[in-house]
């Protein structure tokens, strides 16, 4: 099971050619965190709340749809009992405790779904133990 950072959805949406021919390729099914969709989401509503014209906001609404879209398009992984209690014990440890709190609970989500953890930026989660990661971007 794999399941895309946010990242590499992004990527993933523009059409990054190695991503989707990853994506493509594997058997196993492909899933993003409910971190992820919210994220991506957030941005594309924000963007529309912070429209200047109806030009730019026909534009990020668009933008929200054509997204929205996109993630129907995924099987979402769900906070659950494990996922939740992986994210109250690695906020606290020694070695998470630079990586990004969205970072943290896509990875306690991918952990508590014994899930490759897709993600470009392999250094974003260092520090977290028993991770997979693996790189569909380069």
């Amino acid at each position: 099971m794999f399941v895309l950072d946010t990242h590499t959805l992004t990527l993933a949406f523009h059409g990054h050619s190695t991503v989707t021919a990853r994506m493509n390729a594997v058997v196993q099914p492909v899933f993003i965190s409910v971190v992820t969709r919210l994220e991506v989401l957030a941005g594309r509503s924000d963007a529309i709340l912070k429209a200047e014209n109806a030009e730019r906001l026909l534009r990020a609404q668009a933008g929200y749809r054509a997204s929205a879209d996109f993630l129907d398009l995924f099987l979402v992984l769900w906070f659950d009992d494990r996922a939740a209690e992986l994210s109250d014990r690695l906020r606290g440890a020694k070695g998470t405790k630079k990586v990004k709190l969205k970072d943290l609970l896509i990875a306690c989500v991918a952990l508590a779904h014994e899930a490759t953890l897709v993600t470009r930026n392999t250094k974003d989660f260092q520090g977290i133990p028993n991770l997979t990661l693996d790189n569909w971007a380069d």
